[in-house]
């Protein structure tokens, strides 16, 4: 029988380790969730006990468990649009204001997940595009950065069951964005998928490599980690973006005493940040 047990000492130790990896901070309590998130990997790596498992993860000799155990810890549920309020503000206020601009328009989906958000912005792209003929003639890029490979993966196929369709979508853009792929999921159509690309990123990493964008959204990312941690992604954020750039956080995220780098906008509903100039 698996032994799921974990003492204090070596929870500890796995806390240490996953804030120093990729930034997460678990708190004092959370015994419960690492259980659940990594019990299903004793199977699938051999091993008869949570102890065992948490300790070979401190081995910097057990890469791919590493990698597992990273993607089962970092992996959130989401879900298509959101929210809602960030995708109306793209098409009422943000996209009207970058339509003048005569370039291409670069998005950020930062830690993506399975790919809702980013595709859930490429068909926010296509239906302001649709509703504007000739708007965005250079095209709106989306790019969606993952720590998990296993996630990035996922996004690339771009097929999703019935549960996770049901989850924010409406009738009218699954009909519309989706076409069926047979056992019983559904694929995202090539117009929404060639306008998105994916590649793994540790949010603890320099973003140089990536270029600048016009947006950022990291929603609902920046409440696992500690403040010092989220002052330095919020910094390589400010520049990441071009001038008058936008970042979206999630409902519950602000950046009060993070960064003086962007002026806060209230909008009816939500909020956002643009990037000083």
């Amino acid at each position: 029988m698996l032994n799921k047990d974990l003492q204090d000492k070596e929870y500890i130790l796995f806390r240490d380790f996953l804030e120093q990896q990729c930034g997460i901070v678990l708190g004092e309590n959370k015994q419960y969730l690492v259980k659940s998130r990594l019990a299903p990997l004793m199977q699938r790596f051999g091993v008869a006990s949570l102890s065992e498992l948490v300790t070979k993860t401190l081995s910097p000799f057990e890469r791919q468990l590493r990698s597992a155990v990273i993607d089962a810890m970092t992996t959130n549920e989401t879900l298509w649009f959101r929210d809602t309020y960030p995708y109306e503000l793209l098409k009422k206020q943000i996209f009207p204001e970058m339509e003048k601009t005569c370039r291409n328009v670069k998005i950020w989906s930062a830690a993506s997940s399975s790919g809702q958000e980013p595709y859930s912005i490429a068909m926010t792209a296509l239906e302001y595009q649709q509703s504007r003929p000739g708007s965005f003639s250079l095209g709106v890029s989306i790019l969606g950065t993952d720590i998990s490979n296993t996630m990035l993966e996922h996004c690339q196929r771009a097929e999703y069951d019935g549960l996770a369709l049901s989850r924010g979508l409406s009738p009218e853009r699954r009909s519309k964005f989706f076409e069926d792929s047979g056992k019983g999921m559904m694929r995202v159509k090539e117009p929404v998928r060639k306008n998105v690309s994916f590649r793994h990123l540790n949010l603890l990493d320099s973003y140089t490599l990536l270029g600048k964008f016009d947006i950022i959204f990291c929603r609902n990312v920046l409440i696992y980690f500690s403040a010092d941690v989220k002052a330095k992604i919020i910094r390589q954020f400010a520049q990441s973006l071009n001038s008058r750039g936008y970042l979206f956080l999630g409902a519950s995220e602000s950046l009060s005493s993070l960064n003086n780098d962007f002026e806060m906008i209230r909008c009816n509903p939500g909020i956002i940040y643009r990037k000083k100039s």
